[in-house]
């Protein structure tokens, strides 16, 4: 169905006032939203407000049109790829500008658990899934050859585990039927959504998260505070060449990203054709992601430029123009997010919401048994089923200066995408016959 909205100038314009409804709300001191936010982060509205867009038909990601000879034409909206292309990566450089990478590594080897955590729970969540679903509905964990359910379940691990190149990667070896592949993106979007509305909700209540986990957040809280302090040391009122320099030194960075990843992209394309075995062509073919190397290539500037001046301009408010940039991209998240597509394929979609449950058990589990902050097992779960688009918008919504572990870990996240997702995949294969 064709939405209200397509020129993408008026879809921007409705999502820039939906962001502009959530923070004029959430700036009230009286009344009923001080009361509402304190239940629902202002973050999980600009997410869920242009979902609610979606669902009714105001706004699509994606629609089709019919001319007068009946020829079907698919459109699509771009903003969400200039979101994830251009703001996001700004943003990521502008957030880490005055990162301390010794303070972020003192985080300690919690970060990782939690991390390999969410990668073991997506292992084992997809054939405990098939495994529990058969036994009340055997019908929607079959189908053989090509049009078998576990062969496009493992697209899903390998977006789940790594990202967008993973999945791809997972479709090629397992060659699910391309008719039905649809469905499982649907699965992936509304799963993967939903479980981000989740960890987004429950940033609201991480002190008293973290107070049931008997947390220790005293390394968060001094990287904060390290931040805060020296935000405060060189804070200043900014100008507009404050404003055009920071601009010039995110947009261009991220042009040279742009610029790095195209031609980084293609020759580790060639390179992992060359290889021989398909298992290891298989396994890199995440180099060949541009998309990899941009947030990559972005992020490795921006830490190099911390160690320059340019960290000073925290102080005119770098962050909170990354801050910007980042909830546009949250807006334009949520406008892909179609309630309504909960309910084209139930079957599908309760294997995907057992197997996030049991990811989400798992993170929990751990986290309790090795008091780890909420922070970590929202972050080490994003990196893996959200990837390097949504891990920093989870990070920095704890903190700014926390984006960057986002990033460090989906990065990671995409390097053992492939493997994780293979493994994955065979134990799915196992369960379906039995």
């Amino acid at each position: 169905m064709q939405p209200i909205f397509t020129n993408d100038a008026i879809v921007f314009g409705i999502l820039m006032i939906s962001l502009g409804f959530v923070f004029y709300t959430e700036g009230l001191k009286t009344g009923f939203w001080p009361k509402f936010y304190k239940i629902v982060p202002g973050l999980f509205m600009a997410y869920f407000i242009p979902a609610i867009f979606t669902t009714v038909g105001i706004i699509s990601p994606e629609w089709q049109t019919t001319d007068a000879t009946g020829a079907v034409s698919k459109n699509s909206s771009q903003l969400y790829y200039v979101a994830s292309r251009f703001l996001l990566p700004a943003a990521l450089v502008l957030m880490t500008l005055s990162i301390d990478l010794k303070a972020i590594f003192n985080l300690g080897s919690k970060a990782l658990i939690m991390f390999f955590t969410g990668t073991v729970g997506v292992i084992i969540g997809g054939p405990l899934a098939i495994l529990l679903i058969s036994a009340f509905s055997p019908e929607i964990v079959g189908g053989a050859d090509f049009d078998a359910v576990w062969r496009g379940l493992s697209t899903l691990a390998g977006s789940w585990i790594g990202g967008g190149a993973n999945q791809t990667a997972m479709l090629e070896i397992y060659k699910y039927n391309p008719a039905k592949y649809g469905g499982m993106v649907i699965v992936d979007i509304v799963i993967a959504n939903v479980w981000m509305a989740v960890l987004l909700i429950g940033i609201g209540k991480k002190e008293k998260i973290d107070k049931w986990l008997k947390a220790d957040t005293s390394a968060i809280e001094d990287l904060k505070e390290k931040v805060i302090l020296f935000t405060k040391k060189v804070k200043k009122n900014p100008t507009l060449t404050d404003f055009m320099i920071m601009l010039a030194i995110a947009f261009g960075t991220v042009g040279f990203g742009h610029f790095s990843a195209k031609y980084l992209s293609q020759f580790f394309s060639e390179f992992v054709a060359s290889i021989e075995s398909q298992t290891w062509r298989n396994v890199f073919s995440f180099l060949g992601s541009g998309f990899f190397w941009l947030i990559s290539i972005s992020t490795i500037v921006a830490i190099l430029l911390s160690y320059t001046k340019a960290k000073n301009y925290e102080g005119a408010g770098a962050s909170k123009l990354g801050s910007i940039f980042i909830y546009i991209l949250v807006a334009t998240i949520g406008m892909k997010m179609d309630l309504n597509q909960a309910f084209e394929n139930p079957g599908l979609i309760a294997i995907g919401f057992v197997w996030m449950t049991i990811h989400a058990v798992l993170l929990i589990i751990v986290a309790k048994v090795i008091k780890a902050p909420y922070f970590f097992l929202a972050v080490g779960s994003q990196a893996n089923v959200g990837g390097a688009a949504s891990a920093p918008i989870v990070a920095q919504a704890f903190h700014p200066s926390l984006a960057t572990v986002g990033v460090l870990l989906a990065v990671f996240g995409y390097a053992i995408g492939t493997v994780g997702a293979i493994l994955c995949t065979i134990l799915m294969e196992l369960a379906s016959t039995i």
